[in-house]
């Protein structure tokens, strides 16, 4: 009797346990929506502002407008969404700090771009870094998933909102081109590598969805107009038109990162639906009185071994691909940092500081992360 009043207690705390963290990836799947949505009025605000400072304050005064009043409205959802710092871990806390203290710049430096105070790629790399901190909360909330479906979903939806960061980039960086009619060699090489990383999210992000989200995917594949502004921009110069062109490439890409925002919604509902379903069957997968059945009679047509070693392949695989996603955040959190030595030792601009990264990266033939890394190593010696 004894042992049977044990082993139901054990059945009863592994239902609630398992309900509670269940519960949790439902509040996650919330959380990441509103960060979806800050993320692309974030995009939407960049976009705008590029195109208002590189008109001189000629086109798009009330797209910037509209877009930084819904930016705000979505940033008071955000904050609701995330509750008191004692719900998180502490490096699920540091990446919500580090989002919250750029998103507190932002009324700094939409003054300055309402004065035209600030050259567009600055401002373009401002909100970009904005962008970064913001989406880098993503990956961290996967840290407490151990069912590798659910997993998958998170990194499909992650890979996802990478890629569609990209895109946005892509319309920021092009609107900027196309609207002042000068594409230096410096811009259409950070418009190629913005081209190639998406491709590269986005086949992380097909592999682990299921085929009926492909279709909609196709949606958002550039078009032969995209591909023909595109290889105006890498390869010749635009004509001056007074904002033509970069109205026509803003036009098609915002057409784009819509779709893209589409799947998003509905990667986020399938991720939502997912782990409602597993809180429906909380109560059938636990039975109130212990089994009398052998585990192994459970599986009579499936060998125990090889599930297991199915499953195990399935999260190595997702933590492999997390965790390059996680390498690539943290490398361009060391690049800010050197970029950052730069202007304040060497008194150059932000642009600066990237051109002088990029050009001893490439004259010494290694990457620019090394290169930061090695020039914080320098600037640490200084101060002892």
């Amino acid at each position: 009797m004894t042992i049977i009043t044990g082993a139901t207690a054990w059945f009863q705390h592994a239902r609630l346990m398992r309900k509670q963290q269940l519960c949790k990836l439902a509040q996650l799947g919330q959380l990441v929506s509103r960060i979806s949505h800050l993320a692309h009025m974030l995009q939407c605000e960049r976009g705008a502002s590029n195109i208002w400072l590189c008109s001189q304050g000629t086109l798009y005064a009330l797209e910037c407008k509209a877009s930084r009043a819904l930016v705000d409205d979505h940033l008071k959802a955000l904050l609701q969404a995330l509750g008191t710092p004692l719900m998180a871990s502490g490096a699920l806390s540091e990446r919500v700090a580090n989002a919250l203290q750029s998103l507190e710049q932002l009324p700094a430096l939409r003054e300055a771009i309402t004065a035209c105070a600030l050259p567009a790629d600055v401002a373009m790399e401002r909100y970009s870094r904005t962008l970064r901190n913001l989406l880098s909360i993503v990956p961290q909330l996967n840290d407490s998933i151990d069912d590798p479906q659910i997993a998958g979903r998170f990194v499909a939806l992650y890979s996802l909102m990478q890629g569609k960061e990209l895109v946005g980039q892509e319309r920021a960086l092009g609107a900027i081109g196309f609207t002042q009619g000068y594409f230096s060699d410096e811009m259409r090489q950070t418009l190629v590598d913005r081209i190639d990383g998406q491709q590269a999210c986005f086949d992380v992000f097909l592999s682990l969805t299921p085929a009926s989200l492909h279709d909609h995917f196709t949606l958002s594949v550039p078009g032969a107009e995209t591909e023909q502004l595109r290889r105006l921009a890498c390869t010749r110069q635009p004509a001056a038109d007074k904002g033509v062109l970069a109205l026509h490439w803003f036009s098609l890409q915002t057409e784009r990162l819509e779709h893209l925002r589409t799947l998003e919604e509905m990667q986020i509902a399938d991720l939502m639906l997912a782990v409602e379903t597993l809180i429906g069957r909380a109560d059938d997968d636990l039975p109130e009185e212990p089994s009398t059945e052998e585990p192994l009679a459970l599986y009579p047509q499936k060998p125990l071994l090889p599930l297991v070693r199915q499953q195990a392949r399935e999260i190595e695989q997702l933590s492999r691909q997390l965790a390059s996603m996680r390498d690539t955040l943290e490398e361009r959190k060391v690049i800010d940092k050197a970029k950052s030595v730069l202007m304040t030792h060497q008194q150059m601009s932000e642009e600066q500081a990237w051109c002088q990264l990029r050009k001893m990266a490439m004259d010494k033939n290694q990457r620019m992360v090394d290169i930061a890394r090695a020039l914080l190593t320098v600037k640490a010696l200084w101060q002892q």
